[in-house]
């Protein structure tokens, strides 16, 4: 497992490792999640990285947005671990089948 504190971090990470899932927060300093989501997706040698949204947005369209930007699928904070460990499994094992 990897860490990054800031969006320029997470994108220079995702970049580097091609990570089986990704979790990422929508609200991260200097990159917002939104703008790493997209620039991950628009470049050929990430875009099948799968990303999960985290994200205290938990209003009407903001799972669309999320989907939108590129992520494969949101998680609304606050986090319900048991929830979010299905949805990874679910991810990594779609990629494994791939």
């Amino acid at each position: 497992m990897t860490v990054a504190t800031d969006g320029q971090q997470g994108l220079d990470k995702a970049r580097e490792l091609k990570p089986d899932v990704m979790l990422l927060d929508m609200n991260l300093p200097l990159l917002d999640g939104w703008t790493v989501a997209r620039t991950l997706k628009d470049d050929p040698a990430t875009a099948a990285v799968p990303i999960i949204a985290l994200t205290a947005h938990a209003m009407s369209g903001d799972r669309q947005k999320a989907l939108d930007a590129g992520c494969s699928d949101y998680h609304p904070k606050p986090v319900d671990f048991a929830q979010l460990l299905t949805q990874i499994d679910a991810l990594v094992s779609m990629g494994k089948q791939t």
